[in-house]
Order: structure tokens, then sequence, then C-alpha cells
């Protein structure tokens, strides 16, 4: 039922239309055709418009309409023939309706929607026989029991494209399922083991007495470490990508969140990897300024911006980090690094589409990403908000 903005604005346009086509021979009727028309109107509006419409979901909308509908049987409104302009029209819209009420309305309440409206269908003819003076209780049985035909059709209509429905979509799940498995096994089988390899490469140059200065041996230890941490978080996609399909569809992969706590161990790393000045500015009480989930972006913003420098600007001299508050509140980290302008000009006007991840991300939780040249080097500026006071903050544990 996802609908894009010109296909929204060309049904409220036929809303609009329908609409206007049932009111306009009411106006030259007497007022007893005020109700039915304005029924037909009514039930045609609901039948086109996409739903949901604000916070009225389809089988609301639908619900309400049956017992506008019932409610109106039972009233008297003058002539009774006055009704057999518009009952057509509302059969026919109540029919549509009902198809999308038994096709897109989940759970149990497709089966009170679907009573309703489908009820409403069956007893419209009513409006008419119950108030005409020549007709009685056969010609109102007669007449609703011939109504429960198309109504049964249309009820089988939706029922039919709703099993298609969740055939395609279990079709889909089971080719996105496929992929994720593909991709568990091209990381176990390939990357992981080659990354292993590196590890067990460092280790034994490590325990190898010809190894030269402790600079070297420390040089080793940093790429055991992080090789270690590579196999660790493929480790945890490989099982998120084979467990996923045991989670309700609402619920997020597991996955270890870092934070604004965590800058210093990963600027220490960083330092430790490269030979240019490295300094760290975090503010105190920093922690809890941000979600979860932004700080979260935060240590990836980071991430992502130290990888840059040190894929594009390996000659840095200086790189300055720095996280803390603005006026509002909100919070700024900055990544900056003086590596020339033919550097920055140069070495990055290709770059990856990590940044520009990170860009929707950050966008997504309301906040703002900047990247481009500053001073003699490059900068990567990200700006998020801070939480409503009182918002709760759906937080989720951590995976370790």
């Amino acid at each position: 039922m996802d609908d894009t903005v010109p296909a929204r604005r060309r049904r409220r346009r036929w809303c609009g239309a329908a609409a206007t086509a049932m009111l306009l021979p009411a106006v030259v009727s007497p007022p007893g055709a005020y109700v039915p028309a304005a029924m037909a109107a009514l039930a045609l509006v609901v039948a086109i418009l996409p739903w949901p419409t604000g916070r009225i979901t389809l089988d609301r909308a639908a619900g309400g309409l049956a017992l506008l509908s019932l409610a109106a049987d039972g009233v008297s409104f003058g002539k009774a023939g006055l009704a057999l302009l518009w009952i057509p029209f509302e059969t026919v819209a109540l029919l549509v309706l009902l198809e999308r009420v038994v096709r897109h309305v989940p759970g149990p309440r497709v089966g009170i929607a679907g009573a309703l409206t489908g009820t409403a269908a069956i007893l419209l003819p009513l409006r008419f026989t119950l108030h005409d003076p020549h007709l009685g209780l056969k010609e109102s049985v007669f007449l609703a029991a011939l109504a429960v035909f198309p109504t049964a059709g249309a009820t089988g209509v939706g029922l039919y494209l709703r099993s298609l429905d969740h055939r395609r979509a279990h079709a889909v799940a089971l080719a996105r399922r496929e992929q994720r498995l593909e991709v568990a096994r091209d990381l176990h089988d390939f990357v992981a083991h080659e990354v292993t390899g590196i590890v067990l490469e460092a280790q034994a140059a490590q325990l190898d007495e010809d190894t030269g200065s402790e600079e070297h041996r420390a040089l080793l230890h940093r790429i055991e470490q992080a090789g270690l941490r590579a196999l660790d978080s493929m480790d945890r996609t490989v099982a998120t990508l084979r467990e996923v399909d045991g989670r309700p569809a609402d619920e997020p992969p597991p996955t270890r969140h870092h934070g604004l706590a965590d800058l210093p161990e990963l600027v220490g790393r960083f330092s430790a990897m490269t030979t240019a000045e490295v300094a760290l500015s975090l503010e105190d009480a920093m922690a809890g300024a941000l979600s979860r989930e932004a700080e979260d972006t935060a240590y990836r913003v980071v991430l992502e911006a130290l990888t840059n420098v040190r894929r594009h600007a390996p000659r840095a001299a200086r790189v300055e980090v720095s996280a803390g508050r603005t006026a509002d509140r909100s919070v700024e980290i900055s990544v900056a690094d003086t590596a020339g302008p033919q550097a920055s000009a140069a070495t990055r006007r290709g770059g990856g589409t990590g940044l520009a991840g990170l860009a929707e991300r950050v966008a997504a939780l309301g906040g703002a990403l900047e990247a481009g040249p500053y001073a003699q080097g490059w900068r990567v500026s990200c700006l998020l908000p801070a939480p409503a006071v009182g918002a709760p903050d759906a937080r989720r544990p951590e995976l370790h």
C-alpha cells in the first residue's frame, strides 16, 4: 500500500472529483437526498484514498464508514426512491473497500473491519426497501441475499491477492536469506581465512628471536591485535547474518554499540599506527548526551574519518579529534588533519561511500555531516542533536 507522492496526489484529486460528482445531483434534489448523497461521496473517498492517512488506518476508516452506513440504513429521509440514484455507487465503493481491507489489514483487525464492511454492503439495499411503503420483508431479504454474492466475490478477490502478497513477501525473504548466507559463507571461508593468516604470521614473527627492535615487535603486536579485532567483528557479523531469521521482524540484529566513551581507545590505536601528532579533545560529562544510536553513529563517523586520513593523507603532520557540546546542547564531533593543500585536493577526490552512508544515517537522526577542505588539510564535522528532555531512550543492551 506504499504510494509515491505523485500517486497519492492523483488519488486525492480523484477523491475530490468523485465526491463532487456524488454531491452535485443532491443540490437540485429534495432535502431528503442529502443523506444518501453524502454517504455515497464519503464511501467513494474512503475507498479511493491511500491509507494510512495521518493516524487513521485503513481498518479504522473502513469500520467507521461501515457503522455510518448501517446507521443511515435506518434513517428515513423522505421519499425512499431518492436513495436509488446513489445506492449503486455506494455499493461499488463498499465492495472495493472490502477488497482492500481483506487484502491489506493485518492480524485480527481484518476480521472486525472486514465483517463490518461486508455487512454494510449486504444491508445497503435496506436503505430503500425499509422506507418504501410498497415493499416489505420479502423484498428486503431477497435484495440482501443478492448482495451476498458480490460481497463474497470481493472477499474472495481480497483473499486471493493477500495470498499472492504473502507468497511474494516469502519469496523475497528467501532470496534475502540466501544472499545473507552467501555473504556469511564468503566472510567465513575467504575473508576470515586471510585475516587469520595475517594474525598467525604476526604471532609467529613475534616468537622469532631474530625479530628486530622493540619497535618492530610493538608493530607486530598491533597488527596481531587489529587482526583479532577484525576476526571478532567478522564473527559477530556472520552470526548476525545466519541467525537473523530467528528474531521478530521489527527487532534489529544484535551488535556491539560504541560511544563517545570509546573515542580515547580508538584515537589511541590510531596514534600508535601513525607518525602524525594526534590530539583528542573530549569534553567532560559527555556520557548520556546522546542516544545509544546517536553515540554509535558518532563513533562510526570518527572511525571513518580516521580511516580516510590513513588512506588519503598518510603523511599528515597533525590530526585533531574533538567532541563537545554546542550552545543548544547538541554534540559536535570534528576530525581535522593537516596534510597540505595538494593532499587534500588531489588524493581525496575519489574516496569511497563510507561518509555518504554515514551522512544518510546522521540525517535520519536529525543531524548533519559535512566533509571538505579545511585550512591546510581536510575536516569532517558531524552535528548530532541531543535527545529531548524526558524523552524515552529506547536503548538495547550491548552484545559483549
